[in-house]
C-alpha cells in the first residue's frame, strides 16, 4: 500500500493547479478522465462555476478551526477526484479552505481514472465514488478516509434510494439544494470528529 500511495503521490497536483487544470481543459471542450462526452464536459463546466464560487463564499468555521490548528505533526490529504464530478466540486473547495488552516497539512490531488489501482484500494460500497480524501502522516502510514459525501448527504441519498429503488435526476437536484444550503458545514463536522 505504502508504494502505492508514494506512486500517486508522485502525480498528485496542488489544489491551485487542479483547479487550472480543469479551466484548461475546459478551453479545449474537454473534461477530465479517459471519456470525452458532452455531458462530463457539461458537468465540468457547472463544477467550475461552483467551484469558483465556494472558493469564494466557504467558510471555516471556530469549531473547524481549533480543531484543525491542534494537528501538530504534518499530515498530507491526498484526494482521488475528477472534474466532472458534482460531489466533488462541492466538497473539495471546503477541504482546501480547512487545509490551508493549517501549515501543517499539505493537500494534494491526483484524477481516480489515472489511479484506478489506488482507487480501488479505497472503494465506497464496492463503487469508485469520489471524491475520497486519505490522510497520511509524515510515514505515509493512513490516519483516516472520508468521502464520497458528508454524512448527511450521504443520509439523504440512502434514505431515497430505499424509497425508490434508485438514484435518479430528482434526488440529484435535491442534493445539490441540499449543498447549497449546508455550506460545507457538514464536511468540516465529519473531519472534526475525525482528527
Amino acid at each position: 500500500m505504502k508504494k502505492l500511495l508514494e506512486k500517486s503521490l508522485q502525480k498528485a497536483i496542488s489544489y491551485s493547479d487542479y483547479r487550472t487544470l480543469i479551466s484548461d481543459l475546459l478551453a479545449e471542450n474537454k473534461s477530465t478522465g479517459p471519456n470525452q462526452t458532452e455531458d462530463l464536459y457539461n458537468y465540468s463546466l457547472l463544477n467550475d462555476r461552483r467551484m469558483k464560487r465556494l472558493d469564494k463564499t466557504i467558510k471555516v468555521t471556530d469549531i473547524t478551526k481549533q480543531s484543525v490548528l491542534k494537528i501538530n505533526e504534518a499530515q498530507t490529504w491526498l484526494v482521488l477526484t475528477e472534474g466532472w464530478c458534482g460531489d466533488a466540486a462541492q466538497n473539495i473547495p471546503v477541504l482546501n479552505k480547512i487545509a490551508e488552516e493549517n501549515s501543517n497539512i499539505d493537500l494534494k490531488l491526483v484524477l481516480r481514472d489515472e489511479n484506478l489501482e489506488l482507487m480501488d484500494e479505497f472503494l465506497t460500497n464496492g463503487g469508485r465514488s469520489i471524491p475520497k480524501l486519505i490522510v497520511l502522516n509524515a510515514n505515509k502510514e493512513i490516519l483516516f478516509t472520508w468521502g464520497p459525501r458528508p454524512t448527511e448527504a450521504t443520509n439523504l441519498i440512502a434514505d431515497y434510494k430505499v424509497k425508490n429503488g434508485v438514484v435518479d435526476a430528482k434526488i440529484k437536484e435535491d442534493l445539490q439544494v441540499w449543498y447549497n444550503k449546508n455550506k460545507g458545514e457538514n464536511v468540516q463536522e465529519d473531519l472534526v470528529s475525525l482528527f
